[in-house]
Parts: structure tokens; sequence; C-alpha cells
């Protein structure tokens, strides 16, 4: 064991360790990585991250967290020992989530059309009609080339046998890229002999394709399609993702202030005047979007956006409603989905899931809060939920009343042995972490995926929560060539 880790502790008979084997050696793809790190010392260690931590923050890579004293805006916690996928592990993920983002765009298709799978009583009817992202208005609206989830974010896991599991689908605007290109940016400067050692697939061209997807659902036969970012605002936990995204598409960065819309056609004030607007890659939740339509209170959207919308003289990516299909509940039936629609088992699994909506689940679910890990069916960034093992037995007792009087918004799952990876705590301190992994397909004329994703590590002791907002941090992915 290289002179850094020799106080790794793997503990493989309770996690799957992406770097160290059962048998104790360092699996085959990360023996460079290894013998590399190696030969550092910790001034070495100390020197790459100062480095990281210079190019964070002149990049201004930020997230913000709510309901903090300290201040809104926090450098994104960056972890320097990389996470390394060969190739024969990344074509399965490859083809488990474009079966994926294939089914529920069907899902979606039918639903808000023919209703089908309801019919058939694939699912039951009152848990989609009764989501809360289910938009009965759009029922008959067909987006341009009839696709829904034009970025998709599905978070996946590793289990203690090492199987890729999907934990929850991000269908409305996942977020996250913009770290998994920095990360990038990021490893180059700290360990460019290292990279250099692998034949590291490049993610550099994801702005690119971005802006192709989102060119091609266009509803206009321009040429060149005029695009633009709709942000909420600087207050809003992604914004530097926002102006990222713009700044590399080379799109306009607007706010809804920015816009306005004449004869159900949208446009965006600029210095020469009105400019039409084809296609908004929207950041805004569906709720915000239109006051006419939504929630009349919002400063975020755009009056009169919706009609532009159903006339077909805008596009919005992602459609209208796609948050039914990330419902958590939801969640649960994908396998079916998968199954109704494309006549194939799924290639990646999910996380065994209990829904409290249901009497019998609701009962071994209340017995075994102490087990479980219970979710908000719409909740996100590790907000809403329990990780029974960790709570004490007053925070148990009282979720236990939250999910009895409203059994419809909940879930609960096994406290899955997340897999662990090599990461730093403190200066030189390498500790076994939990992480997860969130690769991002685009989908436009075909759906398409970038090699890598975001890692996402729970740089807590012990802790299994990966969210940035509850601790976490994260780590470039390598997909390698074999």
């Amino acid at each position: 064991m290289p002179r850094l880790f020799e106080n790794y502790d793997a503990n493989p008979d309770r996690f799957f360790d992406e770097v160290i084997s059962k048998e104790g050696p360092p699996r085959m793809h990360y023996e460079k990585m290894m013998r590399r790190f190696s030969q550092l010392t910790v001034d070495d260690i100390k020197a790459r991250r100062q480095l990281v931590n210079i190019f964070f923050r002149n990049q201004g890579i930020t997230f913000t967290v709510y309901g903090v004293d300290e201040g809104i805006e926090r450098i994104f916690p960056f972890d320097l020992i990389p996470r390394i996928i060969p190739a024969s592990e990344w074509e399965r993920i490859e083809r488990g989530l474009l079966q994926r983002i294939t089914a529920l765009n069907e899902f979606l298709s039918d639903i808000y059309r023919d209703q089908k799978i309801l019919k058939d009583k694939i699912i039951p009817p009152e848990l989609v009609l009764g989501s809360k992202h289910f938009r009965r208005e759009f029922i008959g609206v067909r987006p341009p080339l009839g696709v829904y989830i034009h970025v998709t974010g599905s978070d996946l896991i590793r289990d203690a046998d090492g199987r890729y599991l999907v934990l929850e689908d991000n269908l409305r605007t996942p977020s996250g890229v913009s770290y998994m290109l920095q990360n990038r940016l990021a490893m180059k400067r700290a360990f460019p002999v290292l990279f250099d050692r692998y034949k590291v697939r490049p993610v550099d061209s994801y702005p690119q394709q971005l802006l192709r997807t989102l060119q091609e659902i266009s509803p206009t036969q321009k040429a060149e399609p005029k695009v633009v970012v709709l942000t909420p605002g600087i207050y809003n936990s992604a914004y530097f993702e926002h102006s990222f995204l713009a700044q590399q598409m080379g799109v306009q960065l607007t706010e809804g202030r920015d816009l306005v819309v004449n004869n159900n056609k949208v446009f965006t004030r600029t210095t020469r005047g009105l400019q039409r607007v084809d296609v908004i890659y929207r950041r805004v939740d569906d709720e915000f979007l239109d006051p006419l339509v939504f929630r009349p209170d919002s400063k975020l959207g755009v009056a009169g956006l919706i009609n532009a919308y159903r006339k077909g003289n805008v596009a919005l990516a992602n459609a209208i409603g796609t948050g039914v299909a990330d419902d958590k509940v939801i969640y649960s039936f994908v396998p079916e989905i998968i199954r109704y629609y494309l006549g194939e088992d799924p290639i990646l699994d999910n996380v065994e899931t209990w829904l409290a909506s249901n009497p019998q689940h609701l009962k071994y679910i209340l017995q075994n809060l102490d087990k479980l890990v219970v979710k908000a069916a719409n909740e996100s960034g590790g907000y809403g939920m329990l990780v029974g093992p960790h709570a004490s037995q007053e925070e148990r007792e009282q979720f236990a009343e939250k999910i009895v009087a409203n059994p419809r918004n909940y879930i609960a799952q096994p406290t899955i042995s997340l897999s662990r990876h090599p990461s730093f705590i403190g200066d030189t301190e390498i500790v076994a972490c939990h992480i997860d992994l969130r690769p991002y397909v685009l989908f436009g004329k075909s759906p398409s995926i970038v090699p890598g994703g975001l890692t996402r590590v729970a740089l807590k002791r012990g802790s299994l929560v990966v969210n940035s907002s509850q601790g976490g941090g994260s780590k470039d992915t390598w997909v390698i060539d074999n």
C-alpha cells in the first residue's frame, strides 16, 4: 500500500470500495493513480489543494446554502483523488441510462395524451394524477420533437456487491454539470502528469452538445435559433451554473424581467431593441414560470409565456410537467415503465422502495424506521429526509407523524451501504467516504450522454449524505479506455 494510503481502512466486508479490492491490492484501473500519489509529499498535497482552491475562487465556483448565518455563498468542496470508471463499466451505465430516459419520455408523452399506462393499470392513476408536478392544463400539448426531457441527471449508487443502482431521477432542472466541467479543469492543473498517464474521455464538449440539443428543439426553422438561459437570479443556489453555461454556450443569460411576450411570441430586451427568442433553457420551476397561469405572486417568470408555449412559438427545456416523472413515488414504477413501453428488462435496477401510500408498506415503514431512509416525494438537496439509523428516537417519532398525516408524500428505502472512495479529510488524512454519481443525459433529436458525470462525496466522516447543502463535495470522474 502506498505511503499516503497505509492507514486507509477500506472495510470491504461492509462496503464496496471503489479503489481497494476485497483481496487487498488496488483495483487494476487505480494502480497508476496509487503509484502517483505515493510519490507525493505532504507539502505536495497542500500545494495542489491551494492551487485548486485559488482556481475555484478565481472562477467564482460557488453554491448557496439557505438558512445559514455565515453567508450565502461558499466555494464548492472538491476532493483531489479522482474517481475512475473503466470503459466496460461505463458501457453498461450508458446503455442503462439511455434505456431509462427513452422510457420516461414515452411515459410523459403518454400521460399527457392517451394515458394508456393508467388505463392498463400499470400504475395506480391516483399516484400520477395526484402528483404535485402533474400539470393537467398541459394534457394534449405536444412539445417539439415529442421530447419532454432534454436534460437529465439521474443519481447512481453502488451497493455492497458493487452493482450500479439508480437512486433517483432529476428531470426538472438538474444541476451540477458546471462543477463536473470545472472539476476536470482543476484536475488537469493540479495533476497534469497523472492525467496524461490515463486515457481519460473528455467532457469539455458538453456546453456545445447542450447548445445543439436546445437548437434542435426550436419550433422555428432558423439556421441559428435564438437560445437563452432563464435564471431565477443571483440568490439561487445554482446561479453560478446558470451564468457559466450561458457563457460557455455563447447565449444570453436572462431573468424574467428581461423577457416580454407580444402576440404570443417571446422577445428579449437587448441594446438593439427586442429580439425574438426561440428556445428557453429554463432553470425556473414550473409554478414560477408565468404569473398568469401558475403562482400570481411570482416575480421570476414571464407573463404570457405559457400561451406562447402552447401556441408552439417557443420551446422550453425541460418541458412543463416533467416533474411528475421524477416524483419519488413514480420512481418506484420505472422498471414497469421500461417494460411497458420498451418491452425490455431494466439494465440498471432501482433501489428497493416502499410506498407509504400502500397500507402494507406503511405498516412496514413505521415498524422499521430505525433501519430505513425515508424521503419526501418531491424534495431535493437532502431536505425532507430521515436517515433512520442516524436519527434519534424523538426524530423518528416526529417523522412518523408526518408520514401518517400525508402518506402519498413519502417513500422509504433500505439504508444502502453506498460505495466508498478514498478522500482527503483535513490536510493529508485519507478516509473512506461514501459517494454517488450523477451522469448527464441530453435528448434532442436523439439521446446522448457525456462520458463521466459529477461524483459527489460525503466529506463528513461516516456521513451518507453527499449533497453540497448537507456538507458534501465532489470529485473529478474519469471514464477511461480499458
